[in-house]
């Protein structure tokens, strides 16, 4: 997995992440990396983001992961992880104070996913 950073709209991290200040450009390349490599569809819908993504178990493992950690930083974040039928989304939510940031984030994983991660 190479991580790198896309130069358009670096910084989508809201300021109500606890993660620090240094960690955050890698962070945010780790999930440019998941949308990039791991994401086939996005879906906005009712306040929520669902990522169709690839059904993989490595996919499935990194995303995971990246839930975890992230609601460590930012506990606005709620994420459901579902494999069921041969198919893996990942459902991504934020109280009502964050919709900004889900927006940023379902813009992003639209623009890497298409893409396919090319700066």
């Amino acid at each position: 997995m190479e991580l790198q950073q896309v130069q358009d709209d670096h910084g989508w991290a809201p300021r109500a992440c606890t993660l620090p200040t240094a960690e955050r450009p890698l962070r945010e390349a780790e999930f440019d990396a998941l949308f990039a490599e791991g994401v086939t569809a996005v879906h906005t819908e009712g306040g929520r983001v669902r990522l169709a993504l690839r059904p993989d178990p490595r996919v499935a493992g990194r995303a995971a992961e990246l839930a975890v950690r992230e609601t460590g930083c930012c506990s606005f974040f709620t994420f459901t992880l579902t494999a069921t039928g041969g198919a893996l989304t990942l459902e991504v939510g934020v109280d009502e104070r964050h919709t900004d940031v889900l927006d940023a984030l379902a813009t992003r994983a639209t623009r890497l996913s298409e893409r396919g991660g090319r700066s």
